[in-house]
């Protein structure tokens, strides 16, 4: 599968952007076929005709390399989060918009297919899941400064944390029943997972316990 390339990019960009895109999908590719720990860094960088050098400019490990798909949606969440206007309403329907808007953004070959690999693999993979929670943690604090700093917010005020909270739980309860659904790995069927976790939030806060019979 070729990877698709950005439109304007200078040609050492498209070059490295090629690069990148053939490491991940072919660590995927080996680390769902062999396994994580059976697949070494040797192997995977000879795949794609690399020297290790060439690996750890792009990537500080194979956890990094495996978890790429989303943490590239975070990485261009951040970016749209970022230009979003400061028009009023409500911080969690504004960070649920523009969670579905980042993923209909991204490519529209392979992705989608490339992060149910990578979430599949992190079911097994201690490793893999103790790397994303440290992303999640680094994404968590930049996303609240740019809440702060774009929309008037004080950094003591509990609520945006709370609120970014609520909709990161929703994106993976959706993620996770999207992963276990045997449909096709699509940008539109992961975001109507997503859409229908988010939809279920205000009912979920105010869920009752059944009385006892």
């Amino acid at each position: 599968m070729n990877p698709v390339i950005p439109d304007g990019l200078p040609l050492r960009e498209r070059k490295k952007h090629r690069t990148r895109e053939a490491l991940i999908a072919t660590a995927l590719e080996r680390f769902t076929a062999q396994g994580f720990d059976g697949t070494t860094l040797d192997e995977l960088c000879a795949g794609v005709e690399v020297s290790k050098r060439t690996f750890f400019r792009y990537f500080a490990g194979k956890e990094d390399v495996a978890l790429a798909p989303t943490q590239d949606m975070w990485t261009a969440f951040m970016a749209e989060l970022a230009a979003r206007p400061a028009d009023g309403g409500l911080l969690r329907d504004l960070l649920q918009d523009t969670v579905l808007t980042t993923i209909r953004a991204m490519p529209a070959e392979g992705w989608a297919h490339r992060v149910r690999l990578s979430r599949v693999l992190a079911q097994d993979t201690p490793s893999m899941n103790a790397r994303n929670l440290q992303f999640c943690d680094r994404t968590t604090r930049a996303a609240l400064d740019i809440v702060c700093e774009r929309f008037g917010f004080d950094p003591a005020d509990l609520r945006p944390r709370l609120t970014f909270d609520v909709v990161l739980a929703a994106f993976r309860c959706g993620l996770e029943e999207w992963t276990r659904h045997p449909g096709p790995a699509t940008r539109d069927t992961l975001a109507g997972h997503v859409r229908d976790a988010f939809a279920a939030i205000p009912g979920s806060i105010a869920v009752e316990i059944p009385s006892a019979a």
